[in-house]
């Protein structure tokens, strides 16, 4: 019986070392913070999603209705994390499905994203939805604006892409809202910015960076939802797997010590 308490003894003495060299390492937890950032490379993502992944462009000079997409629907960047993207859909029965296109000069969709890259667009009426010339006013077709939420598997530590409105020469503000994954609000931000057809890149970058992987859910909105919604590829600030595990159980860790200290 004296052994067996001995042995305990030093199997506890070892157990508390070994955790206060861990806490020692792993900072106690804090409120996580969130910030707007405005440049793809100052949100440094190592992953993202381009649309034409989802194998479904939709080519305005041979419509084919096959390629618009569902309000809901699943994607997989290109790291292999899964991603739920979710557009509410309008009221308008007029208003097509959603749709990705890639903006190119007449006779494709000219806009102010880069030339060549891939939109997801929240839908449009189609009766005004056609390639115009340059040089050719705005008609202001009404759209689908959203919002658009994209959910990821596993929680990030930010997201963000280029954002435009389906409207020229009329001051927008853009919203990107993070949420956590009991759906908490963890930051909201916006931009003020100018859509055109000038095919020059000049659409706003809007992402949100958190300091923890937290970030669960983002969503994208404008202040105009009649008009047409659209995003280029987004960039995703990611964990693998792997140091994803590492990071909940290192949290786990300072979270019981956390609490212990507290007690006592």
């Amino acid at each position: 019986m004296g052994f067996t308490i001995n042995h305990l003894f030093k199997s506890s003495v070892k157990y508390l070392l070994a955790t206060t060299a861990i806490v020692t390492v792993i900072p106690l937890p804090a409120k996580a913070a969130t910030f707007l950032v405005t440049e793809r490379a100052v949100l440094g993502g190592n992953d993202e999603i381009d649309w034409v992944s989802l194998g479904k462009v939709f080519n305005p000079s041979a419509p084919d209705f096959s390629a618009f997409l569902p309000n809901s629907f699943l994607a997989t960047s290109q790291g292999g994390l899964g991603l739920d993207i979710n557009i509410v859909p309008t009221n308008n029965s007029q208003i097509t499905s959603p749709f990705v296109f890639q903006t190119l000069p007449p006779p494709g969709i000219r806009t102010n994203f880069a030339q060549g890259d891939f939109i997801l667009f929240g839908g449009i009426d189609p009766t005004g939805f056609q390639p115009l010339p340059p040089g050719a006013p705005d008609p202001r077709t009404q759209g689908n604006g959203g919002p658009f939420s994209i959910s990821f598997a596993r929680p990030v530590f930010g997201a963000g892409t280029q954002i435009a409105v389906d409207i020229s020469n009329l001051e927008v503000e853009t919203f990107i809202t993070a949420f956590d994954n009991t759906n908490n609000l963890l930051g909201s931000f916006s931009v003020l910015s100018t859509s055109s057809l000038a095919l020059d890149n000049s659409a706003v970058f809007l992402g949100i960076r958190s300091d923890t992987p937290n970030i669960s859910r983002v969503v994208f909105s404008s202040s105009y939802p009649q008009y047409g919604l659209a995003i280029n590829q987004v960039s995703i600030v990611a964990v693998s797997e792997p140091n994803y595990t590492l990071v909940l159980l290192a949290f786990g860790v300072s979270g019981v010590v956390l609490k212990l200290r507290q007690g006592t």
